[in-house]
């Protein structure tokens, strides 16, 4: 899908596992269950990348961490999709710490494999729609340097993409607060980047995110996704009571 002329979309992908997968989900999850659902997340994103992958040039991969599970995240991914380690342990610039290293790490990787552009993707919103994805590989594959940001509803952010690998956009950013898509956008004004924004969204990160999934999930409407390995994990875990979902 795509190919090295497309926009790369890499999803933050950490592999699953239990007591280190979804833990602000514990409770009102078990450690596994929390791994299963983390699990059906990324199958999705990786599903809602493939289909934004029919409406625009996009070229999906994971973004994977830590090192050494690139097996165990490879058995989730669609045909066409690669693989790209994002765990934060290349050089990195001043400023550039915790979380941003594996953001930045991610970008350096897509963009190092030849992609003209690359968007980091959030691992748990898997009912985004893929319009999202189109618009965003769109606007950066426009003639003019810019970024694109999909805030969250929390005021972080599910995607940010960009033309180059801006160190900028990822110092000194206070993570996992309700303050990272303001300093991003701050950070492109500094650099002088126009900021085409996406709808917002919403992440699943806590006992209240996953009830409004739970209530909203399955809608006959593909847009937003919906999200199939969801549903059935939610089956499965006897978290709801639906019928199947059309694959």
């Amino acid at each position: 899908m795509g190919g090295v002329a497309g926009c790369a979309i890499g999803v933050m992908a950490k592999a699953p596992q239990p007591g280190r997968s979804k833990t602000r989900l514990c409770p009102p999850l078990e450690p596994e269950q929390a791994a299963r659902l983390s699990e059906a997340f990324l199958r999705d994103m990786f599903g809602i990348i493939a289909r934004a992958a029919r409406q625009a040039p996009i070229a999906g991969y994971a973004a994977y961490a830590p090192f050494g599970t690139e097996a165990q995240v490879a058995a989730l991914l669609p045909p066409g999709m690669g693989l790209v380690l994002a765990d934060g342990t290349s050089p990195m610039p001043p400023g550039v710490h915790g979380f941003g290293r594996c953001l930045l790490h991610a970008v350096q990787g897509m963009l190092a494999r030849g992609h003209p552009t690359a968007c980091v993707l959030n691992s748990d919103s898997p009912t985004l729609p893929v319009s999202a994805l189109v618009q965003a590989a769109q606007a950066l594959l426009a003639p003019g340097e810019r970024i694109v940001l999909g805030a969250a509803e929390d005021g972080g952010y599910y995607l940010l993409g960009m033309q180059r690998p801006h160190a900028r956009l990822f110092a000194d950013i206070a993570w996992s607060t309700g303050k990272v898509a303001e300093a991003s956008r701050n950070r492109a004004a500094e650099l002088g980047l126009d900021v085409v924004e996406l709808p917002a969204w919403y992440d699943v990160d806590d006992a209240a995110s996953l009830l409004r999934l739970m209530q909203s999930i399955g809608a006959d409407n593909p847009d937003p996704y919906p999200a199939p390995a969801t549903q059935a994990a939610l089956r499965r875990l006897g978290l709801f009571a639906m019928p199947a979902a059309a694959e």
